[in-house]
């Protein structure tokens, strides 16, 4: 399956709600890690740290999580379905954000800096998440993708916000006016 990018309005929809992990939620996470290690592989300064069921463009409320964020070597993933942010709190931080179905663009968001999340599990298990730092960010990222926003939403109309990848593999400051603002290909309602 291919990872779907802006303008794609399926990535604007919120999703569904899942009642029973069956074998085609199963197979929707299998397609989930193969497709996000398949897109690491193409990136060699980037880690696929998460991903949302949308992306593949999938209606269904299932996210990935990078078992190991620090090792790119570790490929491993839980699965999280129908995760659902139960309270947010902590002083507010911002820090660099991207996103495989946002190519090239990153972005300097703030979020808060704890969630608790509560899921279920691959095996029907529920399953409660205190998350701090950057999984508090990770989570939140990929629980917004199940609402249908971006984390471009999140800093739209802050000029100094957004950057790109250069060859180098660090974040190049990009020119609001001209990249960013009335792209309808990043804001396609706009």
């Amino acid at each position: 399956m291919k990872i779907i990018t802006t303008p794609d309005p399926r990535l604007r929809q919120k999703s569904q709600k899942i009642k029973f992990v069956t074998e085609e939620v199963q197979d929707i996470i299998t397609e989930m890690v193969k497709a996000s290690l398949a897109w690491e592989e193409k990136h060699p300064y980037e880690l696929s740290a998460a991903m949302a069921a949308p992306q593949l463009g999938i209606n269904k409320r299932v996210i990935i999580i990078r078992d190991d964020m620090e090792n790119k070597k570790k490929s491993t993933f839980t699965a999280l379905i129908n995760p659902e942010v139960i309270k947010t709190e902590g002083p507010e931080e911002e820090d660099y954000e991207g996103c495989l179905s946002v190519p090239f663009l990153y972005g300097k968001v703030s979020r808060p800096t704890k969630a608790r999340i509560k899921a279920m599990l691959e095996d029907g298990s529920e399953v409660r998440i205190k998350a701090d730092a950057s999984l508090a960010r990770v989570l939140l990222h990929e629980i917004d993708h199940l609402e249908g926003i971006l984390f471009i939403d999140h800093i739209k109309d802050q000029k100094d916000a957004f950057y790109k990848m250069n060859d180098k593999g660090d974040l190049d400051p990009v020119d609001y006016d001209k990249e960013i603002k009335n792209n309808k290909k990043l804001f396609p309602d706009e």
